[in-house]
């Protein structure tokens, strides 16, 4: 009785630790060619952008050709558009004349 109890138990962690584990979404990201800044940009958006984001971080989404930096919270990490010094979110001229 006392081993198939055990037996039990030990299924039930096993499964949880499974369930547990396929919930972890990994931290890190690759970059994609496309969404990378070249130099150029990169020199152009740190003179525009506020001084409060890592501009060590920007991507560019090419679903709405903003520019967004990673935010590193308490709780999460999260992308957040990077913003000029007046507020204004950093976009692509084409998408701005949309």
């Amino acid at each position: 009785m006392i081993r198939s109890r055990m037996t039990g138990q030990t299924l039930i962690l096993g499964a949880s630790l499974l369930v547990l584990g396929a919930c972890a979404v990994p931290v890190t990201e690759t970059a994609d060619s496309e969404t990378t800044v070249s130099t150029d940009v990169m020199t152009q958006l740190s003179a525009m952008a506020a001084p409060y984001q890592d501009l060590q971080s920007v991507r560019l989404r090419p679903e709405d050709g903003c520019y967004y930096y990673r935010h590193v919270g308490p709780i999460e990490t999260t992308l957040l558009p990077l913003q000029a010094v007046d507020g204004r979110p950093i976009c692509t001229q084409r998408v701005a004349e949309t």
